[in-house]
């Protein structure tokens, strides 16, 4: 389904009963994020908000794809595996032999449908241009301050249109977006992107490069900017496809190079110099639940800014999961999962990234298994496959088990699995936002094969495991002083053999020392496998225990074998010292809402039309931090 504006799509959501309108002011600094993330982790009442009074003449809207429903509103299907499927019938139609004249024939139609999906430049204005600023100010729009110690405000959801000034090739990616003057941001693009190539190319020329972002039209031109695709693909073509409708494009006024959607709300024209001084960005409280810390990014100058008549200025906010962010993810996941089937790793069957993995951090594959080592196969398929080169932590399983169904498949992995031989570490490209690295962009990996092991695999029979009577979780904390919780759950009652344990380290080498002597109790046989977090953490929510181990740990340098037969792994997701760890970067705090944005929409909730009062999630996280500011201190 092509919507013909934002607004269009925000009818459709209010028909739907997916969207609330809040007429009353609320601020775009810090309170909007506030309200959003109440909202969006509250399953029962999460919905789409259109703000209408922001203090400037546009409303805003924010969270719009923040649920599957939702999602898949936005992409006009009733599944997102429907679209899985779309693309994998014409995957197949285009590469199944053709003997005949009457058979070619009959590929016509699909060779239309690409034709009717490739983007097209018209001629005029689009609606987008319908307001020209006269003078351009990013101040008169309704741009957040998402959380207390973000650098400034930020444009959250920008389509950032970029050019090969060699090949003229274009990309649409989404590059947050701080700003520091009306007329002037950062442009945030990490060294793997595509546009940060494209800046790198205009450096050896010496030629100023132009940009344009565009804000809002068809919700599918955001989800486009986003999607992990080859450089070679044109992102509205990808868009085309999801609308059924080739996207229309206009010239920019001031940057005629560039062309953007006719249809969009807002277009920001700009530009970047490549020999201008970068300028220094963040912090920013990011999708991975912790602030990014600053860092040297370009200056964007603004040109022109026009937008619609009925223009609406769309945002998202990015924390702790889940958020919005997270549906996005999911339907990368469903969508990508039959390019990758189809022409990288065909005998995966699916795959699933969990929220609390915040993307590339944990990944799920299941597989058709056919021969001894195919686990490892798909492990290097799967690292050398696009952005998938980022993925931290892999779990592979074969079987009938679902994916979503983590008790069952956690059950079936660790029946299947022998942590000495079974789960595999490598480094390689990691996120730019993954702070766990001792190295920015760069570091270990880890692949915990869970499939059933052929006769060649099987170095030792596995045994069927159950914890042990004499298990006392109390008894090991007293004789362990800096063991803060010890998470039985997973082990007493659903016979899955690990243990999550939150500790104080006061020395060097602490989590390593600990474990081996863990190890070596009576009651610890058969457990295969022990997660060490902070001893801040409660212990007892598995998926915050999961949320912060995932961003913590970097495998290969964080982990280690206990026991007499070094049979149980120990994985360290603690937070990295200098004077513990020898751990050279920075360290984030996690993101969580001040005291006074917590009380004034507290204060102002009755109004909002939100019906009873949602507790800040920021409260159950409060006791989690190291200070206040964004980087923890090295103590």
């Amino acid at each position: 389904m092509a919507y013909k504006s934002l607004r269009a799509f925000i009818e459709e959501l209010d028909k739907a009963g997916e969207l609330v309108r809040i007429k009353t002011f609320v601020d775009p600094v810090l309170e909007i994020a506030e309200i959003t993330d109440r909202i969006s982790k509250t399953s029962n009442r999460n919905k789409a908000l259109l703000f209408e009074n922001t203090g400037t003449e546009f409303p805003l809207l924010i969270n719009s794809m923040g649920s599957e429903r939702r999602m898949c509103m936005a992409l006009g299907v009733k599944d997102l595996d429907d679209i899985s499927r779309d693309i994998e019938d014409i995957l197949k139609t285009l590469s199944s032999p053709k003997n005949g004249v009457m058979e070619k024939l009959a590929m016509l139609p699909q060779l239309g449908k690409f034709a009717s999906w490739m983007p097209k430049v018209i001629k005029g204005r689009g609606a987008c241009q319908e307001v020209v600023m006269s003078k351009p100010g990013l101040d008169k729009l309704p741009i957040l301050k998402c959380w207390p110690k973000d650098g400034g405000r930020f444009i959250t959801l920008p389509s950032v249109h970029t050019k090969d000034p060699n090949t003229g090739m274009r990309n649409i990616g989404m590059y947050r977006m701080q700003v520091f003057a009306p007329d002037m941001t950062a442009m945030h693009w990490h060294k793997h992107k595509v546009s940060a190539r494209h800046f790198n190319e205009y450096k050896k020329l010496h030629k100023r490069m132009p940009i344009a972002v565009a804000l809002g039209g068809d919700p599918v031109y955001t989800y486009a900017a986003t999607a992990p695709l080859p450089e070679n693909v044109d992102e509205y073509m990808l868009a085309g496809f999801l609308r059924k409708k080739k996207v229309e494009l206009v010239h920019c006024l001031t940057q005629p190079e560039v062309e953007v959607p006719a249809d969009a709300d807002f277009i920001i024209e700009g530009y970047v110099e490549p020999d201008e001084d970068l300028i220094w960005e963040g912090p920013f409280g990011d999708h991975t639940g912790y602030y990014s810390l600053p860092d040297w990014y370009p200056r964007f100058h603004v040109t022109a800014i026009t937008h619609r008549k009925d223009a609406v200025y769309p945002a998202t906010i990015v924390g702790i999961p889940p958020q919005e962010d997270a549906w996005i993810g999911k339907a990368t996941e469903r969508i990508f999962l039959t390019p990758m089937k189809m022409t990288m790793v065909p005998e995966i069957k699916d795959m699933n990234m969990p929220v609390e993995g915040v993307f590339h951090n944990l990944v799920i594959a299941s597989i058709n298994k056919e021969y001894a080592g195919q686990g490892q196969k798909v492990m290097n398929a799967m690292w050398g496959a696009g952005q998938m080169m980022f993925n931290k932590m892999l779990v592979i399983t074969d079987g009938s088990v679902r994916l979503d169904k983590y008790k069952e498949l956690a059950q079936y992995v660790f029946n299947n699995l022998n942590p000495a031989t079974d789960v595999y570490f490598s480094q390689g490209p990691m996120d730019v936002l993954d702070h766990s690295c001792s190295k920015l962009g760069f570091g270990g990996k880890m692949c915990i094969d869970g499939t059933k092991k052929w006769e060649e695999e099987i170095t030792e029979p596995l045994m069927p495991f159950s914890i042990q009577p004499d298990f006392d979780a109390k008894k090991i904390q007293e004789t362990f002083k800096e063991i803060a919780g010890i998470n039985e759950q997973l082990a007493r009652e659903w016979q899955i053999p690990v243990l999550m344990i939150s500790v104080k380290k006061d020395k060097a080498n602490h989590i390593q020392s600990l474990h081996e002597q863990l190890c070596l109790l009576p009651e610890m046989t058969g457990i295969k496998m022990i997660l060490y977090v902070e001893y801040t953490v409660g212990i007892n929510i598995i998926a915050d225990v999961l949320w912060r181990f995932c961003n913590n740990l970097d495998p290969k340098r964080d982990h280690f074998y206990g026991g007499t037969r070094k049979e149980i792994l120990g994985l360290d997701g603690t937070r990295k010292t200098k004077a513990l760890d020898g751990f050279e970067r920075p360290w984030p705090n996690i993101i969580v809402a001040d005291d006074a944005t917590i009380a004034a929409v507290d204060k102002k909730w009755a109004d909002l039309g939100l019906g009873e009062v949602i507790s800040s999630p920021s409260l159950l996280y409060k006791s989690q931090m190291y200070g206040e500011e964004a980087t923890v201190a090295d103590v």
